[in-house]
């Protein structure tokens, strides 16, 4: 595992994808703060793209995006904050959340950490990297996924026969994203996580099977965007 954390079949569910829905347009929100125009704000062009992957409608995407921007008034305010912590048997988490109220998002965050050990900020983060990640599919089988990492200044990929991860400095996601495409590769998702370094091994399906319902909890808050686990 080592990266982000997925409930299992959760996107079958049509609860699962309203709340999908929910934290997409929070992230239009955030990166529309750098500007409105998805041209020249790369963070906002990539909340696009998965927007649009993910089916949102053309009006929730710009209305989303005028609220960010700040084009209309009373719109709630969304910031990022992040959460360090231990989930049981002391597998690291580090937990990304978009909020437009610190205290509420926070008092959740101490109550879903009870069964794990809620940490101070650099507690785990120590023991993961901050890389962006893109998720492609290549243009025709056969096509070497190491040549296409070298030519569009990927650092490492991960390949199976489902597609590949490319992992870049964050700066560089937008560009990368952006040469994979015009080399003919299809680019699923771009966006940033933290990778562990060095992820727990639980052979005891007791003790993983404890973890995945902790990080389930987790996941399910509404505030939560994202959920990054040191678990092999």
């Amino acid at each position: 595992m080592g990266a982000q954390w997925k409930q299992k079949g959760r996107e079958a569910a049509a609860n699962a994808k309203g709340k999908v829905f929910s934290k997409l347009a929070k992230e239009l929100q955030i990166a529309a703060r750098g500007g409105a125009d998805p041209a020249t704000n790369a963070r906002l062009r990539m909340a696009v793209e998965a927007a649009r992957k993910a089916s949102m409608t053309r009006d929730t995407m710009e209305r989303a995006i005028k609220k960010g921007a700040g084009l209309l008034e009373g719109a709630a305010q969304y910031e990022t904050v992040v959460y360090e912590g231990f989930a049981p048997h002391q597998v690291p988490v580090i937990v990304e959340c978009l909020t437009d109220n610190k205290n509420r998002t926070s008092s959740n965050v101490r109550v879903l950490f009870r069964k794990g050990q809620l940490g101070a900020s650099g507690s785990v983060s120590w023991d993961f990297s901050r890389l962006g990640a893109i998720e492609a599919s290549p243009p025709a089988s056969g096509a070497d996924p190491e040549e296409a990492a070298i030519e569009a200044g990927a650092q490492d990929l991960e390949a199976d026969e489902g597609g590949t991860i490319f992992y870049t400095e964050p700066t560089d996601l937008d560009a990368v994203s952006k040469a994979l495409g015009e080399r003919g590769w299809t680019v699923s998702s771009a966006k940033l996580i933290w990778k562990a370094k060095n992820p727990v091994t639980l052979d005891d399906e007791t003790k993983r099977a404890e973890v995945e319902a902790f990080l389930a909890a987790i996941d399910d808050d509404d505030d939560v965007e994202a959920v990054f686990v040191g678990l092999a």
